[in-house]
């Protein structure tokens, strides 16, 4: 039989080259797809990220409209006052909305790219923009309905004097000593009634006090 085999060497050796070839190739072949199953995995989560950034992208453009909608009450001393429970502390709306503000506001990464990589940390600031959006939609909701009816008559009547003393202050068409009068008298007129928030006193101190300096 081994005799046999031998006579037909011709036939057994290109066969067994083709064997070991198919082999070859199945192992070639099996060898190419970790590659291609690397290059889609890296697709994927190139992907994954640049969907990440568009969002986080989308949330910090909502921080930045809503921290601009709170800047038209905090750097004018005079509309605050058309709507004084955006500040009023006593308000629980208004503690919430300054709590969420404060908490979005510590969430918020210096960039992008800080927090890209950790999907927790996107999420909790995800949520707490959110929760300022809402808070502060609120807020302004309630101060806008009630504005100074929480303030008796003769409070009231404080409020509105100390904002015409505040425009005249800032007036530039009125003498420095006009203006550093009214300043005076509105902060009188708002002794014990209202507080304003710091930003809103410097505000009004680099427009009023500093002008009049000058």
């Amino acid at each position: 039989m081994v005799f046999r085999l031998l006579e037909f060497w011709w036939v057994i050796l290109p066969l067994a080259g083709a064997i070991v070839a198919g082999v070859r190739a199945l192992r070639g072949g099996a060898d190419r797809h970790p590659p291609r199953r690397a290059a889609s995995d890296g697709s994927l989560t190139a992907r994954r990220q640049a969907a990440f950034r568009r969002e986080l992208a989308r949330v910090i453009k909502e921080h930045d409209r809503t921290d601009a909608r709170w800047l038209t009450y905090e750097l004018d001393a005079a509309r605050l006052l058309d709507f004084p429970l955006m500040t009023d502390m006593r308000n629980p709306l208004t503690v919430a909305f300054h709590r969420a503000k404060l908490n979005a506001q510590l969430l918020r990464p210096e960039s992008i790219d800080d927090i890209l990589d950790d999907p927790d940390a996107q999420q909790q600031y995800s949520d707490a923009v959110r929760d300022y959006v809402t808070a502060f939609d609120v807020a302004e909701s309630e101060a806008i309905r009630r504005r100074r009816t929480d303030f008796s008559p003769e409070q009231q009547r404080r409020l509105a004097r100390a904002q015409h003393l505040l425009r005249l202050a800032a007036d530039s068409a009125a003498t420095p000593q006009e203006r550093q009068h009214a300043y005076d008298r509105a902060g009188n007129e708002l002794e014990g009634l209202i507080a304003l928030p710091a930003p809103t006193r410097a505000g009004i101190e680099r427009r009023v006090v500093g002008e009049i300096d000058d």
